[in-house]
């Protein structure tokens, strides 16, 4: 079999969690590929992603590290096994890797972690607002509208059958910056008030007024899996994105996040009564800037 020439996130990482396997237990990779009578360089080029491994080879390489734990072995199957394929295959020649990276990550997330500091994360974004970003000449997008339908397309995850637990931490100066003008902003906000309504979405707008933590943390997105120490950190920067996975990391953004909602107000919630709202809950600030418009 030829070695890939395109590394996806979810290969990435089971390459990346079968090293981390090995140089627990202690081993050296010639070790290993002795032990079990595979070449060294296949062995590397498992652990690199570049190529596959066999459910049987994976759940042997499991048992010669010493892994007891049945739900991350599985854990591990499945994501060995797994096709790669979704909604956003058909996306793959107009996008590139990162934004399918993404997709993918949200598709097998039991729960969604996110934080941004001057843009309404994508999954809630209108149509006309994420144009409006797109069509920026600052930032350079190609193919605009594949770009749109694909950004639109992800957060059908929102709604789809068993959906996953999306909690927002949205800084408030996200509430301000009025791309496409006021009227967009405007659609904007009530779209974050409507989706907020859904039982799996928590939405907390961050106060100019709190801890700085917002803006010392930056933008990510922590997917969860069932299995947590499976999840993965992204972190969106002008030149790509960066995958954090590792346990350390992990537990970094972990806190993190802990600390934002801690410090954020109180999440968005429709169903009450306008009159039982605090002067300082999350959708009191909202209607606060839609006043403004």
């Amino acid at each position: 079999m030829g070695l890939r020439t395109t590394i996806t996130e979810r290969q990435r990482r089971l390459g990346y969690e079968l090293k981390q396997l090995r140089e627990q237990a202690g081993f050296s990779a010639g070790e290993v590929a002795e032990r079990i009578g595979m070449g060294r360089a296949q062995l590397s080029q498992i652990e690199t992603a570049k190529t596959t491994i066999l459910t049987e080879r994976l759940r042997e390489l499991c048992d010669l590290y010493g892994c007891k734990d049945k739900t991350y072995v599985s854990a591990l199957v499945a994501m060995s096994e797994a096709t790669g394929k979704g909604w956003w295959t058909a996306y793959k020649k107009p996008m590139e890797q990162g934004p399918l990276n993404l997709a993918e990550l949200e598709a097998g997330a039991v729960t969604l972690r996110l934080h941004q500091t001057l843009l309404i994360p994508g999954l809630f974004q209108t149509a006309d607002y994420a144009r409006a970003l797109f069509t920026s000449p600052d930032l350079g997008f190609e193919n605009i509208e594949d770009t749109l339908k694909f950004r639109m397309e992800r957060q059908h995850v929102l709604t789809r059958e068993n959906p996953p637990s999306v909690h927002a931490v949205i800084h408030e100066s996200a509430l301000h910056m009025r791309f496409g003008g006021a009227e967009v902003l405007r659609d904007q906000l009530l779209r974050l008030a409507e989706l907020a309504r859904l039982p799996n979405v928590t939405v907390q707008i961050y106060p100019f007024t709190s801890q700085p933590h917002a803006a010392l943390t930056g933008n990510f997105v922590h997917a969860i899996p069932e299995v947590p120490e499976l999840g993965t950190v992204v972190l969106e920067y002008p030149s790509g994105f960066r995958y954090l996975s590792d346990r350390d990391g992990l537990t970094q953004y972990n806190a993190l996040f802990e600390r934002l909602t801690e410090h954020a107000l109180a999440p968005i919630d429709v169903s009450l009564a306008p009159e039982a709202h605090s002067v300082k809950d999350s959708l009191a600030l909202i209607q606060h800037v839609l006043y403004t418009l």
